[in-house]
């Protein structure tokens, strides 16, 4: 097994057996991977908070061609996204980030952009908190339907049209304040999220919640 270290992003862990942990997380060279952290729900685990939901970290690891899973040694962090967790609306918005994520993308491919699409979105929510949910969740809906090339053709009005387009060839901190109405918002993400729950043939879990805010 070659040994590799890479910038990457957890997306989720799933408990494996009583102390080990399946981690898919999003490298900035590899794409999105998946793999075994041992002992990692132990008390006092070197991973320590390294591999919560969407923290940045340096990831060192062992693959495989041969193995699905990888072999994840250690990890070292980068950012942490602790300071989004104390509001209830920002928790949501994670998880919605990290849900799609990691069921929007294949293994083994390659996606600086969208890795680039996390960081950017991830450290706006933590510069802006509650004041930039919206305009971040829907930044990100566009841009990874878009990047995952299933982004179908939308039929929206000028309004809409005028938001979409300063989006796409704006950076997200550099969109221009705008008093976002609750129905065009709606509008957008409903289009955009029916496209990415078509994609992945199920529908997300954290949708509904979005709904709700």
């Amino acid at each position: 097994m070659a040994a590799r270290v890479s910038e990457s992003i957890v997306l989720r862990t799933y408990p494996l057996r009583e102390a080990d942990l399946i981690v898919s997380f999003l490298t900035r060279d590899s794409g999105k991977l998946r793999g075994v952290a041992r002992r990692a729900r132990k008390p006092g685990s070197s991973f320590g908070s390294g591999l919560e939901r969407l923290s940045h970290v340096r990831l060192f690891y062992f693959a495989s061609e041969n193995l699905e899973l990888a072999a994840v040694d250690s990890c070292e962090l980068i950012g942490s996204r602790f300071g989004l967790a104390s509001e209830y609306e920002l928790t949501v918005a994670l998880d919605y980030l990290a849900e799609v994520s990691e069921q929007i993308l294949p293994l083994h491919e390659p996606n600086e952009k969208f890795f680039r699409l996390l960081l950017a979105v991830t450290g706006y929510l933590l510069d802006a908190g509650l004041a930039g949910l919206w305009p971040a969740v829907n930044y990100f809906t566009l841009w990874s339907v878009r990047l995952a090339g299933i982004l179908p053709p939308i039929e929206i009005d000028d309004e809409e049209r005028a938001i979409a387009e300063e989006m796409l060839r704006t950076p997200l901190s550099s969109l221009a304040p705008r008093q976002w109405s609750r129905a065009i918002l709606a509008g957008m993400r409903r289009q955009l999220c029916e496209s990415i729950e078509e994609h992945v043939e199920r529908r997300l879990v954290t949708s509904h919640y979005l709904e709700t805010l």
